[in-house]
């Protein structure tokens, strides 16, 4: 990408001490609490020990809680006796010992919790490692993992904390709580982004680097396993992606389009490296081989792996049906040739390319339109259901109930009665009855979100990849994506001032700001230039290379705090009338 940081970007803060205190609690808890001497990954099969005690480091889900159940269980037939100890991460809650109580070993076991809320996937990112969250909340209603977002929130204010602006008055308080404010802050704004303020930006297909090897190779907790078709042998490898990865961290955040070219000059440059060797005497020979060799054979290594990923991903990406939907996809976004994207839907359907991928089509021209026609509503329904099988109809009412995929409402009567209601009222009645009237329409407000914030830029202009010149460029400069562009707005006017439509749109009566106001933006000072954005729900790696953009562009810093990294298959999948 040809553009370089601004000079007065501050430096982010150091979240190594995440990674410390984790790693000593982790240690002192096992060893010194529980004499644990051998880690297992937990596998759901039948444990095979001749060991005492079992102890159990388990996410409260009740799948594996019921695996530990089977287990003993299993020993007690078996006239084994053993110590079990249950250890939950992040935090335990009364449905696992319910379970326990209900298979009839509650008495058996001990429990424990480990209080382990922040993982650090690189030096801007940073997971709380819950995928769970997004349906939990959003499609359940269930607030169990709320307070485990706080306390994460509550742990980075008190290691690098206080935090200058912070919008929601009652998360503020949250984290304030018992808080001496005698100490200068690391970070300045906070903001705190609902998955449900933007569905359209996951749904879209990823064609930045990173977010591409997501969504084809599956990137968890930091780490890709790439298969022989990429290593060019006949075994798998399991490689870390970060910054410590010098060619994956210059192409990470580059439109595809661009990395073929960045990765053959860089193996030119490798070679010229390498060619130095020639004509060495022997001291400087010992010189290259002592300083040099190592580091040149570790990045022709990174090298060679990148370039056969970027191979797998052009067989599988430039194919016509992936040229296809991504015409497709701009149309959506664009709100043209509406007719024909919905014959290319039902062809899609038809011919069972992707249950998944259909689904994600479908709910992108529902959240882009405002919802479907009845007719192409029922129709579309139809089709897939006779594609992929009657049990989901379970499917499409997760999705009508997340308002992702819905039939527009005859007249629009709700939206009339919601905006008349908007006008006569202005207190918090008004604001209660306008929630209730926005519930049950589930409008998304799209085109009108888009005209106001210029999410899509004008098709008749030539856009150059190469040299992005907004965060357009992640979607191959067809669409902004509305998370990171109400970031912008909201840094460029030092508040929501001036943007109240654009809340009143997005169903958001809340939006507030705490803290002092900086009445000249270029004064601010480095902690303030560094921001942090918590998602709830899930971000995309396509947001993040947004948002380094943003912040290269205006000289800010962005740590990107997130429920776990998501991407459109993860959301679909985890709305399946099937999901476990």
């Amino acid at each position: 990408m040809a553009n370089s940081t601004r000079r007065d970007c501050p430096e982010l803060p150091d979240f190594s001490l995440l990674k410390r205190l984790a790693r000593d609690q982790l240690i002192y808890l096992l060893e010194q609490q529980h004499e644990v001497d051998k880690l297992y990954k937990v596998e759901y099969k039948p444990i095979v020990s001749t060991s005492d005690q079992l102890c159990f480091l388990i996410r409260p889900r009740l799948q594996t809680v019921k695996w530990i159940c089977d287990v003993v269980n299993a020993d007690k037939t078996a006239g084994k006796f053993r110590r079990y100890k249950i250890i939950f991460t992040p935090q335990k809650f009364y449905a696992c010992e319910t379970v326990l109580e209900e298979q009839g070993i509650f008495g058996d076991v001990t429990t424990d919790e480990w209080a382990f809320y922040l993982l650090p996937l690189d030096d801007d990112i940073i997971s709380l490692e819950l995928p769970e969250f997004f349906r939990d909340y959003f499609l359940e209603g269930n607030q169990r993992w709320v307070r485990t977002s706080g306390s994460a929130l509550h742990l980075l204010h008190s290691l690098y904390g206080p935090f200058s602006k912070m919008a929601y008055e009652s998360w503020r308080e949250q984290v304030e709580e018992g808080e001496q404010k005698t100490r200068n802050g690391e970070i300045g704004s906070v903001f705190l982004i609902d998955r449900d303020v933007d569905y359209v930006t996951p749904l879209c297909s990823q064609v930045v680097y990173e977010g591409l090897v997501d969504d084809i190779f599956r990137i968890k907790c930091g780490c890709v396993e790439f298969g022989p078709d990429v290593t060019s042998s006949d075994k798998s490898l399991k490689v870390m992606l970060n910054s410590q990865d010098k060619v994956f961290n210059e192409i990470r955040n580059e439109h595809f389009s661009n990395v073929f070219g960045f990765l053959s000059q860089k193996a030119k440059n490798l070679q010229t490296a390498y060619d130095k060797r020639r004509g060495m005497d022997i001291k400087q020979m010992k010189t290259f081989v002592s300083e040099e060799l190592k580091g040149l054979k570790q990045e022709h290594r990174l090298l060679s792996l990148h370039i056969g990923a970027s191979e797998s991903m052009m067989k599988k990406k430039t194919k016509q049906d992936f040229q296809e939907m991504l015409k497709t996809e701009h149309s959506l976004l664009e709100g043209f040739d509406i007719r024909e994207s919905i014959s290319f839907i039902e062809e899609h359907i038809n011919r069972q390319v992707s249950m998944i991928e259909s689904l994600r089509l479908l709910c992108l021209l529902s959240l882009t339109e405002n919802g479907l026609l009845s007719k192409d509503y029922k129709s579309i329904k139809a089709q897939y259901l006779q594609s992929y099988g009657v049990d989901h109809l379970l499917t499409f009412a997760n999705l009508k109930h997340l308002g992702v995929l819905v039939e527009q409402q005859t007249g629009e009567t709700l939206t009339v009665m919601e905006s008349k209601v908007g006008k006569l009222v202005n207190d918090k009645t008004a604001g209660k009855l306008t929630d209730a009237f926005s519930s049950l329409a589930k409008k998304s407000h799209f085109r009108a979100l888009s005209r106001r914030l210029n999410l899509v830029p004008k098709s008749d202009e030539d856009y150059d990849l190469r040299v992005p010149k907004d965060m357009a460029y992640i979607f191959s400069g067809a669409y902004v994506p509305l998370s990171c562009k109400l970031i912008e707005q909201v840094l460029e006017r030092d508040g929501w001032t001036g943007l109240e439509e654009v809340t009143r749109l997005l169903n958001g009566h809340e939006f507030a700001v705490s803290g002092s106001s900086d009445a000249d933006g270029k004064a601010r000072s480095d902690p303030q230039r560094t921001v942090l954005v918590m998602f709830l729900g899930g971000c995309t790696f396509s947001e993040i290379s947004a948002l380094r953009f943003l912040g290269k562009e205006k000289g800010y810093k962005f740590i990107i705090v997130t429920t776990a990294i998501t991407n459109s298959a993860r959301l679909i999948e985890s709305l399946l009338d099937n999901h476990a």
